[in-house]
């Protein structure tokens, strides 16, 4: 579909969003403007929500565009709209203290943060009414350069059926960047230490099984000609882009759910433009049994994982 800045200001109007500076260029390679913007994720947003309202989010800011500073933000410092929302979180580094962490219900809290100059939503894999407990584990692969997309492919399969050996089915998503995540929804009934327990050795399994294909170790020393197994974000308060998020990078690529079949077929993980991601929303979902599955992690799988490493890492 084609995307213009007349649907972005309408959206934005229709939703009660008040859209400042509609036509500031926020992608300057690209000629990609605000308003533009708002009009991908107005259409995009009956899919994407599905992943990512109702969980606590970090955003990456861009106030002057690309060309400009770019941060990560967590905590609503002031000054957006109610129709993004705040909840309450205690930090774990500093017990007793909680701090307000946003969280968006609808297409109004997205056009609202797009209004703030967010180019990226990054979510927790738990939700608001349960932050405690994780409801998706997720492996970033991320490869060392070098290494051509049809490796991080393969990658990606191994790590499905790796995944699939202990019951747990899986979903892939390309980053927009280089890398693939895969991904495992899961009820939303283990703790958070348990869940990354588990990832750490099933991605320490990895590496002892092909030390030749994958690494656990998060020093790029020791990556040369493999791929990172990035378990880390399968823990309390890490995120990770959210579904149908666009990317802070030149191009304004995006991070599309797709399917093990379809994943064969892409060169790229980049290769989803606003237009194309777009189309994507309004196709049918390349992820239909998400939501469906009723997996989850046992602290038995944990130890069956992790037993077989203890003589060999």
């Amino acid at each position: 579909m084609q995307l213009t800045e007349e649907m972005g200001i309408a959206a934005a109007e229709q939703l009660g969003v008040r859209l400042t500076s509609p036509d500031r260029v926020v992608y300057p390679d690209d000629g990609i403007t605000k308003a533009r913007l708002v009009a991908y994720y107005a259409a995009v947003a009956p899919r994407m929500l599905e992943y990512v309202a109702q969980r606590p989010l970090s955003l990456v800011r861009a106030p002057q565009g690309l060309s400009g500073q770019t941060f990560f933000q967590k905590h609503d410092s002031g000054g957006f709209p109610d129709v993004v929302k705040q909840l309450a979180i205690e930090e774990r580094s500093e017990p007793g203290t909680s701090k307000d962490h946003m969280y968006v219900t609808d297409a109004a809290g997205l056009i609202g943060c797009v209004q703030m100059n967010t180019l990226e939503f990054h979510i927790w894999g738990a939700r608001t009414s349960n932050v405690e407990k994780a409801e998706r584990v997720i492996f970033d692969i991320d490869p060392d350069e070098g290494l051509d997309f049809a490796s991080v492919r393969a990658a990606a399969t191994h790590i499905r059926d790796a995944l699939g050996e202990w019951a747990l089915e899986s979903f892939p998503m390309v980053t927009g960047g280089k890398g693939i995540h895969v991904i495992a929804p899961v009820k939303a009934i283990t703790e958070w230490p348990l869940v990354k327990d588990f990832c750490h050795a099933f991605a320490d399994r990895l590496e002892v099984t092909q030390p030749e294909r994958f690494t656990s170790n998060i020093r790029k020393a020791k990556r040369t000609g493999r791929m990172f197994v990035d378990y880390l974000r399968n823990e309390r308060g890490s995120t990770a882009i959210g579904p149908f998020s666009t990317r802070a990078r030149k191009g304004c690529p995006v991070a599309v759910p797709v399917s093990w079949q379809e994943l064969e077929t892409l060169e790229r993980a980049n290769g989803f433009s606003l237009e194309t991601a777009a189309d994507r929303a309004r196709e049918k979902d390349a992820w239909p049994d998400y939501f469906k599955l009723t997996q989850s992690i046992t602290k038995g799988m944990v130890e069956a994982v992790a037993g077989p490493l203890k003589d060999k890492k």
